[in-house]
């Protein structure tokens, strides 16, 4: 995301642009799955996110300190996806009725996130690995390599580098799951 400077001395925000940007960074995550939530499978969905941000920045002024900034962000968001509805309108891909539209927005606003609870978690989780298997794990995550080459690369069969993935990756979820539970979160 990129913003210009902050100026907080001709400053349209009360809470002042470092503040505004803190809490524009703190809701990107959230505001990154809303908006891809809301469009499905669309290509066009990062560029979207990108003018949603923008349109936030152009609009900090108007947001009220004291209210829900996350509430605030994903209307003006919204307002984005239905802009970017609108100029693609004339595309026959399928289309979410309005109505359907404004239940999925509705529900995805009030959402209880807990994604910086479960980033935790997974880096717990990944610290209580192995090395080894660490390593792989970032390695293949981090490979542009098509898993055939991966494997190749290892030395391994395609097979069994699918077989312990997959065993890490199941590893790292229920490890995840008693975490949360551990600590109260939902699941």
């Amino acid at each position: 995301m990129n913003l210009p400077p902050a100026d907080d001395s001709a400053d349209p925000n009360p809470l002042g642009d470092s503040a505004f940007v803190a809490l524009l960074t703190e809701c990107q995550l959230p505001l990154r799955l809303y908006i891809s939530a809301l469009l499905p499978g669309d290509p066009a969905a990062g560029d979207v996110i990108q003018q949603a941000n923008a349109k936030i920045w152009e609009k900090r002024g108007d947001f009220e300190a004291g209210t829900n900034f996350k509430a605030w962000a994903m209307a003006v968001a919204r307002f984005e996806v239905l802009n970017h509805r609108k100029r693609q309108a004339r595309d026959s891909r399928l289309r979410f009725s309005d109505e359907l539209e404004e239940t999925i927005a509705t529900e995805l606003a009030e959402v209880d996130d807990d994604f910086e609870e479960r980033q935790a978690a997974l880096r717990e989780c990944m610290q209580s690995l192995k090395p080894a298997s660490r390593d792989l794990l970032m390695r293949r995550y981090a490979s542009q390599q098509s898993l055939a080459e991966f494997a190749d690369q290892l030395g391994r069969s395609v097979g069994g580098i699918k077989v312990t993935l997959h065993r890490l990756r199941t590893s790292l979820g229920d490890c995840i799951q008693r975490r949360l539970a551990a600590t109260g979160d939902r699941q």
